[in-house]
């Protein structure tokens, strides 16, 4: 028997053992959410090699402003089956949440399993009118900003704060697109030259096209086993050694856009600097956010950055965290890494962040 990894901050060994998601699409018309969540919920237990009736507990992130009805999460348990009935929760969040719900639900001891999973449908709904809901809505969310405006006041505190330039944002969103051509879940996969992506017009100066976030409908699932039970589900699982989650003020001008507190805090908790890393899978969903958190991170050039292609070439709403846990762990469930690091954003302008430490025994 391999030796599980020692825990950073002391909690009960908890891994990934599998990691299942569908194909990123601009607009899945054909299906609806428990159609779209069923393939993969199959393929996740079929990885793992487990059935519904052996998971003790189910947690799902998700939003119904999404979706447009209300508990639409309840109508999601179709998919795995609602009887006998199961402890099940929610999060109003990236699946990414429920990830870390069902992670500390583990440590209570009695179960050592727990399915968890994320949905979204981005193209049902106005993105700016959901969006604008997590706004201060006292002194923001009455002016109504569009997502690309905000993002565009950011990416110019990092131009003028002298942490990247518009080329820097290029760069990164044509090795994403270049990355992805390797993933088959990916939305947007080609090999851009830098060149041609800065001669694309603004949408909002200092950002082009190229610079966001395609719109995305997609889900995604892991599995997680506790001690020794994750030895019986996966050969090489991706133990989290160290995880943690903090928030900043959604007043934006209590805080500097081009610095993420909240990132650096929670990867300073869950143990990033204390060990080589292989690849980093980042949800940053506009390219000038990658060195945000890259920066917060504290991760040197030689780290891969979403080898996977990351949220520029698929950006699945509610499970595009969850798909960054995903990938961390698939690199080491496939035995192509030992140690990966996923972060996962909420909130306005990277307000809400939560960073994992995945290794391997």
């Amino acid at each position: 028997m391999s030796t599980i990894p020692a825990t950073r901050q002391g909690h009960r060994p908890v891994a990934i053992v599998g990691f299942s998601q569908n194909h990123s699409v601009r607009s899945d018309s054909t299906s609806n959410e428990v159609e779209m969540l069923l393939p993969v919920i199959h393929d996740v237990f079929n990885r793992a090699g487990l059935t519904k009736d052996e998971i003790g507990f189910i947690c799902s992130g998700s939003t119904d402003y999404l979706i447009g009805g209300p508990f639409s999460f309840v109508t999601a348990l179709d998919a795995i089956g609602v009887w006998p009935p199961k402890s099940e929760s929610h999060v109003e969040m990236d699946g990414a949440w429920a990830l870390y719900e069902a992670f500390v639900r583990l440590q209570e001891g009695d179960l050592d399993t727990a399915l968890v999973y994320g949905f979204g449908k981005s193209s049902l709904g106005d993105l700016n009118e959901i969006y604008n809901l997590q706004l201060d809505p006292y002194t923001m969310a009455p002016l109504h900003p569009d997502l690309v405006s905000l993002a565009a006041l950011q990416a110019r505190a990092v131009i003028d704060q002298g942490l990247g330039t518009e080329e820097d944002f290029a760069r990164i969103a044509a090795r994403s697109r270049r990355d992805a051509m390797t993933n088959p879940y990916a939305q947007i996969k080609r090999d851009d030259d830098v060149a041609s992506l800065m001669r694309e017009p603004y949408l909002v100066s200092p950002l082009r096209r190229h610079c966001l976030p395609p719109i995305s409908d997609g889900a995604s699932a892991i599995i997680l086993a506790a001690g020794e039970k994750a030895f019986e589900l996966a050969e090489h699982p991706a133990w989290i050694t160290g995880i943690d989650h903090r928030i900043e003020t959604h007043a934006f001008g209590a805080r500097n856009l081009a610095v993420s507190t909240s990132t650096a805090k929670a990867a300073a908790i869950a143990g990033v600097g204390e060990g080589h890393v292989d690849l980093a899978e980042l949800l940053t969903p506009f390219a000038h956010q990658e060195l945000i958190v890259k920066a917060a991170l504290g991760l040197s050039d030689s780290v891969a950055i979403n080898p996977s292609g990351g949220p520029l070439a698929a950006n699945p709403l509610m499970s595009g965290g969850l798909n960054r846990l995903g990938e961390a762990a698939q690199a080491i469930l496939d035995g192509r890494a030992t140690r990966t690091v996923a972060h996962a954003t909420g909130g306005p302008l990277l307000q809400q962040n939560l960073v994992c430490v995945l290794e391997g025994a």
